[in-house]
């Protein structure tokens, strides 16, 4: 065969690795190590290695590059030979042309892409080759990880934080985004994401709102606040809320009431207390950890702040739970364009977050809508009073002595500049000409 034909072929196996290498690149640099590791866990042939060569990034980069740029340097070299016999002095110049093109298109661009769509598998099928090549070239790896240690030490890199959950929302995100997901399963897995940052006072009933009986109270009438109220347990307190000694079960009273006691305190369980800053999943531990539903929220004085239930804390992984008796009402309704009509009672973050604002919650203080509207008119609220804030009017609606019951929340439009009457025109464009 004549020697064109080994250079021919020489050229080809170079373009051929030139692909090979790209490939490989963008396969590892994309690959999920979570997708991996599940492959691996499934038994998949290869995803262990591959596994283990993702994880160690530096050093499989390090051998792409070299084997990379060691098959294009030939190629070059190669091709430059070739067109030189066939061409002459004008050889170098078209072989550069030629090289860039095929080294561009068949050499990046066209392993690149490919590599993108399914990463996962060209890393397990790319695996045992790159695990060869980086023994191989094991002293030049080791080389250039010496140089890498030395630039790094030099430029010393600002480290960054990883914000893994985060990560994990985008991922939710883009996962809706891209159909893999519906809107109920990514809702589902941000609110677990979200589930472990927030607080019991984020979700607790405030004791302004809890509804509790005196330990002396007559039978018959706490049979009547389990009536009206509709609830199937009840904290007992002595003289004051600050003092709750039990929980009153309904089915335990009814038991009671049935057996002719006459002392509620015989039908009630111990309280179980926990601080308002403890962790929601905490409390899940918690209420499984003691067997209860209803758990009393103390200050940092150690006064009772509110309560709280295992209810409200599944309400935040799954949504609202309501049950016949339940009275359903809505916290934030739409009145008309850019006008809503908000619970007091509601909270701040939620309320801020269906307007688009969710960032300003940290500005403030407050907890609550009626809590922000006391912060930012520094008094307490009265019917009527509004105030102006980052481009939403807020007046306060409705009161129930002291607390903010309602409050009405516009968005502000910047006004548009009043069109000037034709006449007027007229005038300015006679007096430019003038």
């Amino acid at each position: 065969m004549p020697p064109s034909f080994w250079l021919l072929f020489a050229l080809a196996l170079c373009v051929g690795l030139s692909a090979f290498f790209s490939a490989s690149e963008t396969a590892f640099m994309s690959a999920s190590h979570v997708r991996l590791k599940t492959l691996q866990q499934q038994g998949r042939k290869g995803a262990a290695l591959a596994l283990s060569l993702a994880e160690d990034g530096d050093r499989v980069l390090t051998t792409i590059l070299v084997g990379n740029n060691l098959v294009n340097i030939a190629g070059t070299a190669i091709a430059t030979v070739l067109f030189t016999r066939w061409v002459g002095d004008m050889g170098a110049t078209i072989s550069t042309a030629v090289m860039t093109m095929l080294i561009l298109i068949l050499g990046e661009v066209t392993p690149k892409t490919l590599a993108r769509q399914t990463p996962e598998r060209l890393a397990i099928a790319f695996a045992g080759p790159l695990s060869a090549l980086m023994w191989i070239l094991t002293p030049v790896v080791k080389l250039f990880g010496l140089w890498q240690k030395l630039i790094l030490r030099i430029a010393k890199p600002d480290e960054e934080e990883a914000d893994i959950e985060a990560e994990l929302i985008t991922m939710v995100d883009e996962a809706l985004k891209e159909g893999d997901m519906d809107v109920h399963e990514s809702s589902l897995i941000r609110s677990a994401i979200e589930f472990v940052d927030q607080d019991v006072k984020d979700i607790m009933t405030p004791r302004v709102d809890v509804t509790a009986i005196e330990d002396n109270t007559p039978m018959s009438e706490v049979a009547q606040v389990f009536r009206d109220s509709n609830f199937s347990r009840l904290p007992v307190y002595h003289e004051d809320m600050d003092h709750v000694i039990g929980v009153l079960n309904e089915k335990d009273f009814y038991a009671a009431q049935h057996r002719d006691e006459t002392d509620l305190r015989r039908a009630m369980v111990p309280p179980v207390y926990c601080p308002a800053t403890l962790k929601i999943s905490k409390l899940l531990k918690l209420c499984q950890a003691t067997r209860t539903h209803l758990v009393i929220v103390l200050d940092e004085f150690g006064g009772m702040e509110g309560i709280v239930t295992l209810e409200d804390a599944l309400e935040e992984l799954v949504g609202e739970i309501y049950d016949e008796h339940d009275d359903v009402s809505e916290e934030m309704i739409a009145q008309g364009e850019d006008v809503w009509q908000v619970s007091g009672s509601m909270q701040l973050r939620d309320c801020l977050a269906r307007l688009d604002q969710e960032s300003l919650a940290d500005h403030y203080e407050a907890d609550t809508v009626g809590g922000w509207a006391a912060e930012m008119l520094e008094r307490i609220p009265a019917v009527g009073m509004s105030f102006e804030e980052e481009g939403l009017k807020c007046t306060v609606t409705a009161m129930d002595r002291r607390r903010v019951m309602r409050m009405r929340i516009e968005r502000l439009h910047e006004a548009e500049p009043e069109a000037q009457p034709e006449e007027e025109k007229k005038e300015e464009v006679k007096n430019d000409q003038d």
